[in-house]
């Protein structure tokens, strides 16, 4: 058995998980996440902004004596959509390094492709569920990207990394509180847009389960199903109808934030982007009714993050 610390360094959240890993098996240790929006402005400017790696940097040096009192013996950090764009990532390679070199020696941030993160998502996603199922396709709604992936027991098949995510639509096209239809209108046309090259590379019409994993889906999910608080064991695998979910997404977009930040569920980190989410949500939503392949949304708490446990050696 070997311990492991995974760390997913995302456009809107950075999150830790330290694990005990045996025979391809993870056995939780911790499980954390914070709200750092490393992504910020990153769209419009190309940079990250120095308030960004700033709040990055202090939830990591928490995450680094989690990490240490664990007694973590591997650690693999992943950075995704944002760094890949930024200009000044050196900056943030740097402030890592500082961070995790001190326990185990060569510890850096890595940023690895679209492709990778499609295929890390699938194996943290679909571990836990039958075989039956198949075949999956898991989609990773992130801040910068969304990720689709599909697969079986035997593997990934196809795999797309859209340039579209919560953060990245919101900044762009959704200013208003709450936003205008003509604001709306434009979100989507957008975001179908982007996923359209998706929907060319991975056939979502040979999928039997569409499961969703990341903040916007588990939070939906969350709201579709009435709780008044945050609950990870009851969100983990529920199922959302097409038919609550586009309910559900419709009513996020048209809320303040205000509104927003008054459901139970809803973490503080999310209420000013969940609307750009819901967006791209009930976007593919439609293309999975369009193609008649699935009308039930599968929400899984295990994701990237458990891929990224599962890949360390």
């Amino acid at each position: 058995m070997t311990r492991v610390a995974a760390i997913d360094c995302g456009t809107n959240s950075i999150r830790l998980l330290v694990a005990d890993v045996k025979d391809g098996v993870l056995t939780d240790v911790a499980r954390e996440m914070r709200v750092v929006r490393l992504g910020q402005g990153v769209d419009a400017t190309g940079s990250f902004a120095p308030e960004a790696i700033e709040r990055t940097r202090v939830a990591l040096e928490e995450y680094v004596g989690i990490i240490r009192e664990a007694g973590a013996s591997a650690i693999r950090m992943v950075a995704t959509s944002a760094t890949r764009d930024a200009s000044n990532r050196d900056e943030f390679f740097a402030m890592t390094r500082e961070l995790l070199d001190p326990i185990v020696a060569g510890s850096v941030a890595e940023v690895i492709t679209g492709d990778e993160e499609a295929r890390l998502s699938f194996a943290g996603a679909v571990g836990e569920l039958s075989a039956a199922g198949a075949p999956f396709v898991v989609v990773d709604l992130g801040g910068g990207s969304t990720e689709l992936v599909l697969g079986d027991s035997k593997g990934v098949k196809a795999a797309f990394s859209a340039n579209i995510g919560c953060v990245r639509l919101t900044e762009r096209f959704l200013h208003s509180d709450p936003p205008t239809a003509e604001e709306v209108s434009a979100a989507r046309a957008y975001a179908r847009e982007k996923l359209e090259e998706a929907f060319e590379e991975v056939p979502i019409g040979d999928a039997s389960s569409w499961v969703g994993v990341a903040g916007t889906m588990t939070t939906i999910a969350a709201i579709a199903t009435g709780l008044t608080e945050y609950d990870a064991e009851k969100v983990h695998l529920s199922r959302v109808s097409f038919e609550d979910l586009f309910a559900v997404c419709d009513r996020l977009v048209g809320m303040t934030r205000a509104e927003r930040a008054a459901l139970g569920p809803m973490h503080p980190g999310r209420v000013d982007v969940i609307g750009g989410g819901s967006i791209v949500c009930s976007v593919l939503a439609e293309e999975f009714e369009r193609r008649g392949a699935v009308s039930t949304l599968i929400v899984s708490e295990h994701d990237i993050l458990d891929g990224i446990a599962l890949s360390v050696r």
